[in-house]
């Protein structure tokens, strides 16, 4: 594997008065042997990487924010376990916040010491022996971008913030040690000229060895990521939410105004964004390889194009390093817990030695019933549009045809033959058999092509004969995801595993980003058409004018969606919802249009996991109920440092100043 980013044991942490301020001693010398020379130097600069959010943390990644995943029935009512989802749950509170990024609680970072790290590097650096300028140029535009990404984290969760541009002494003025939060724009503003900064002087890509370093292409991509969030309305114009929402001067934290030219702004960095990842080596992805077990090569010659666009969709996450991803997240295999280690399956087969091992296989973190309703039909049309699929008979047993059947050459390699599910499985796009684990479809692992039935017993399903937690962890809404599980991961052992990065933004992110930027600046038509096509023909689906436009599958009170500004913003975000699905965007996609009220206060529903027959299986239920209150859409900050700094007022809703 190539190199990744290292997690160095190196603590370069000071005394502090507070978790936002650095207090620097008078002896610094054990600390100026941390920057003595370049090799030395390097693990400082891994120090800082480690602060980056867990996103591949099945426990602490905020993939689990939002309304997609379900978690084992064991923590149904175990908000701590999974801290992001205790979130959606109800349990979020300013004594020990979850998922804290202010002071590091409940999962999170601590996102001001990772700022106190990227002061203290940037001040140390300079006295670094024997290193290129060129690198430590290099090193210090790393460090910056970091450091604006660090403010930005805490932007997008709590709002205004404080900026902590450098590391306080102790014999500073009172409002350098006791800070105040800086209003939103201010916020953004500095986020966006730290960026600015680091650019310049950042690699154009990084290098086989350093992958997963911050290079030009990623900083221009997050910097479009930003824009988008600042011109949103959550952040532009949230008079609803925030209008009283004042600081000390009596002036809000928040823009009450919308300003239409932060689109503008948008747009031309996602453009540059795009521009400068496509001129060096980024683009989308599709899948060109070997398939990775027997069954399926003989399936890519009975159905060459589906089978081509299935793998496409399924391993633009798990094939590693692709040229897709702009800037991925990875860690140690052993103790971070991946996301693909809980939602990996486990064989059922005893003609596997090692069937009977649970470890590094957990087969318990599963999708939300409502997933299988997001994805489109085989028209790119969602459910409730498509004229040729029946709501009425979406629950309904049917039987696949056998292979001898015509009419099944289409789904060889997509569906089992001649095996009994629901009319709601047939005849959709290839996204929703790539991504997630149903009845009558396939699982792709252990080199393997499963056939997924998802029964007690059965691949996918509560696994008996397992060592450990067999019998307690399974998909407790009977559906399976495989988005980040690789097809050659195995069980027994963690190292048995295909350990790829999770990304935290990749290229059709910066497309859909431009669609919904176009249409909010120019309004719907072709450019912003374009966008969105270029994502749905890899998904091997009708162009958005094309499904949208066609009598004979939209219904009169949707036709032509596309071509309105307000309706065609719901395909883009619908779009996003399914392309992005489970990659953590959802939920602030919502928040950025302020529907998480909305949209997650909706309990998690699923099938009866534990169900022997397909008739005890497919019975919907709520597994799980959901709260998130309005005030939830901003971060508390922590009562302790509420009582440690006078000048912090809290966000609106949450107990205390």
């Amino acid at each position: 594997m190539k190199k990744l980013i290292c997690i160095f044991t190196i603590i370069i942490s000071l005394s502090a008065c507070s978790d936002y301020l650095d207090v620097v001693p008078d002896n610094t010398i054990t600390l100026d042997d941390y920057f003595a020379n370049r090799e030395i130097a390097y693990n400082a600069l891994s120090k800082v990487y480690s602060y980056l959010p867990p996103i591949h943390n099945a426990y602490n990644s905020t993939f689990l924010l939002g309304d997609e995943w379900v978690a084992r029935e064991t923590s149904k009512n175990d908000m701590w376990l999974q801290p992001l989802m205790g979130i959606m749950m109800g349990g979020q509170n300013n004594n020990n916040p979850m998922y804290g990024l202010w002071t590091g609680s409940g999962g999170a970072p601590h996102m001001y010491r990772a700022i106190r790290t990227c002061n203290t590097f940037l001040e140390k650096i300079s006295q670094v022996a024997n290193m290129p300028e060129k690198d430590r140029k290099d090193w210090i535009a790393q460090v910056k971008f970091l450091k604006a990404y660090f403010h930005f984290q805490l932007t997008e969760y709590y709002g205004p913030i404080v900026i902590v541009d450098r590391n306080v002494n102790v014999d500073e003025p009172d409002d350098r040690i006791l800070p105040r939060r800086q209003k939103v724009e201010d916020c953004f503003d500095y986020v966006i000229r730290l960026i600015d900064e680091a650019i310049p002087d950042l690699k154009d890509r990084s290098a086989d060895m350093d992958l997963g370093l911050v290079d030009k292409r990623a900083a221009l991509a997050i910097k479009a990521r930003v824009m988008l969030l600042r011109a949103s309305p959550f952040f532009n114009g949230n008079r609803e939410y925030y209008g009283d929402f004042l600081d000390y001067d009596g002036q809000p934290f928040f823009p009450p105004e919308e300003n239409p030219q932060k689109w503008r702004d948008a747009l031309d960095a996602v453009n540059a964004a795009i521009t400068f990842c496509e001129d060096n080596y980024v683009g989308l992805y599709y899948f060109n390889k070997i398939p990775y077990n027997k069954d399926d090569e003989i399936f890519f010659e009975q159905n060459p194009e589906n089978m081509q666009t299935l793998y496409s969709v399924k391993m633009v996450v798990p094939d590693l390093w692709n040229q897709e991803l702009i800037w991925g997240r990875t860690g140690d295999r052993y103790g971070d817990g991946f996301l693909q280690y809980a939602s990996a399956i486990r064989t059922n087969r005893e003609d596997d030695a090692d069937w009977q091992s649970s470890w590094g296989v957990w087969n318990w973190l599963g999708a939300n019933y409502n997933m299988l309703e997001r994805y489109y039909t085989k028209n790119g049309l969602p459910l409730d549009v498509d004229l040729t699929f029946s709501q009425s008979d979406k629950y309904e047993f049917i039987t696949t045809p056998d292979t001898s059947d015509m009419a099944f050459k289409a789904w060889a390699g997509i569906l089992q033959p001649e095996v009994q599910t629901i009319n709601l499985y047939l005849n959709r796009e290839m996204r929703f058999y790539a991504n997630l684990g149903i009845t009558g479809g396939y699982w792709r692992q252990y080199q393997r092509l499963m056939p997924t039935l998802m029964l007690p017993g059965t691949d996918g399903g509560i696994s008996y004969a397992h060592t450990g937690t067999g019998e307690t962890d399974y998909f407790w809404s009977g559906v399976g995801v495989q988005k980040f599980v690789h097809p050659e991961s195995k069980n027994a052992n963690p190292v048995r595993m295909i350990v790829f990065p999770y990304p935290i933004i990749r290229l059709a992110d910066l497309y859909l980003m431009k669609a919904e930027i176009l249409n909010e600046v120019e309004g719907p038509g072709q450019a912003v058409w374009d966008e969105l096509n270029k994502i749905r023909r890899r998904a091997g689906i009708p162009d958005v004018e094309v499904a949208w436009s066609n009598p004979a599958w939209v219904s009169a009170n949707y036709i032509d969606s596309h071509k309105n500004k307000d309706k065609l913003r719901e395909i883009i975000l619908r779009e996003r919802s399914i392309e992005l699905a489970f990659e953590g965007t959802r939920f602030f996609d919502m928040r950025r249009y302020k529907r998480a009220v909305l949209m997650f206060n909706q309990p998690t529903m699923g099938w009866n996991g534990r169900g022997a027959s397909t008739g005890s299986f497919f019975n919907l239920s709520i597994k799980q109920k959901r709260s998130f209150p309005m005030h939830f859409n901003l971060w508390p900050i922590p009562l302790s440092e509420m009582n440690i700094n006078s000048n912090l007022i809290q966000n609106p809703g949450w107990p205390g100043r």
